[in-house]
Parts: structure tokens; C-alpha cells; sequence
């Protein structure tokens, strides 16, 4: 899809692409944001003394923005599964034997969306000291996009969570709120590192 098809088809009334495809976009413009300001940054001289992180770096960004692209298209075929199950009688043996599989995988693509947020953001907290200084602005927008993929993937889980066994719902719960909390905290330390003079 374009971007304009995209935005169009999470417009339009249909289940997918919904909220986990667009956390899981969003991270791929984190990705890619944060690859533009290493683009900015290898080759320049003064920053030669990191040019093979910087190099490593690009490499994994772009690792990243196809996961997360990746993580969208599973996330909304996660959702595609649980909304046709869900339509279905509940006393429909075929309901009954796979939404639970179906439900822990729209609970497994958001999980991992977060995942990959936080990695980003740990990612940046290494550029952010040696990457060009004029980009900076646009590394600090590159993780509050990070932060809010891992917010939007929160919901995601937290609505999906809520039809699972309460121990392994508690379980879930647990780790995203983690993965969210530590996303927050790895978005400030960059935001200082991107305002220092």
C-alpha cells in the first residue's frame, strides 16, 4: 500500500488495518527517522571516531522499519482471525477450538511491537551522543514516536488480554506495563541528550 492507501483503509469502516497496524507503522517511522539522522551523520569527520557504529546503526534501523512493517501485516492478520472467530455462535465448535490460539496471537504481534519500540529507544540512547547535532530535533521526534508505538501496543494487548485466563492475562499485563515504563524513561534520557549544547 501507499501512504495515502494506507490511511485510507485504516479510515475506512473495516477491523484491519486498526490500532496495532498503526503502532506498528508508526514504529516504522521511528526506524526510519532515526536512520535519516545516522545518514547525516556518516562520512562526517568529526564524527569519524563512530563511524562503524554509525554504520551498524544504519544497518539495524533498517532491520527495524521492515519488522515493524512485518509486525503490522501479523498484527492485522492476528485481528482479521479473532473478528471472523468472534462473529461466529459461541457454542460454534470451530469458535470454541480456535480463538484461544487466535487471541494469543493479536496479544503476541502487539507484545512484540512493544519489544521493538523499547529496542529502538535503546538504540537511540546510543546515537544521541554521536550522531549529527543539527539533526537532533529529529531524533528526539524519532523517539517519541518510539515511546508511542510501545503506548498504542499497550492497547492493543490490554484489549485482546482481557478474553485470556486471568493468571496469563496478569502475566501480560506485567510485562507491557514494564516495556512501557522503560520506554518513557529511555524517551526522556534522549530528549536530554538531544538539548545539551
Amino acid at each position: 500500500m501507499t501512504v495515502e492507501q494506507f490511511l485510507a483503509a485504516t479510515h475506512a469502516k473495516s477491523p484491519t488495518p486498526g490500532g496495532g497496524a498503526v503502532a506498528s507503522a508508526v514504529g516504522a517511522l521511528s526506524a526510519a527517522l532515526a536512520g535519516m539522522v545516522v545518514s547525516y551523520s556518516v562520512g562526517r569527520k568529526s564524527l569519524s571516531a563512530h563511524e562503524g557504529t554509525l554504520r551498524d546503526a544504519d544497518a539495524r534501523l533498517v532491520r527495524a522499519r521492515g519488522l515493524m512493517l512485518a509486525l503490522a501485516d501479523e498484527d492485522a492478520a492476528a485481528y482479521g482471525v479473532v473478528n471472523e472467530l468472534m462473529r461466529l455462535p459461541e457454542d460454534n465448535p470451530v469458535r470454541q477450538a480456535d480463538l484461544p490460539a487466535a487471541l494469543q496471537a493479536a496479544v503476541d504481534a502487539p507484545m512484540a511491537t512493544a519489544a521493538a519500540g523499547v529496542d529502538l529507544l535503546r538504540l537511540m540512547v546510543e546515537l544521541a551522543p554521536i550522531t549529527n547535532r543539527m539533526l537532533r530535533s529529529d531524533l528526539g521526534i524519532a523517539a517519541v514516536l518510539a515511546e508511542a508505538t510501545v503506548a498504542a501496543a499497550r492497547w492493543n494487548v490490554l484489549i485482546n488480554a482481557g478474553s485470556l485466563a486471568e493468571t496469563a492475562r496478569r502475566e501480560l499485563m506485567g510485562r507491557i506495563d514494564g516495556l512501557q515504563a522503560k520506554a518513557g524513561e529511555l524517551r526522556r534520557g534522549i530528549e536530554a541528550a538531544c538539548v545539551q549544547p
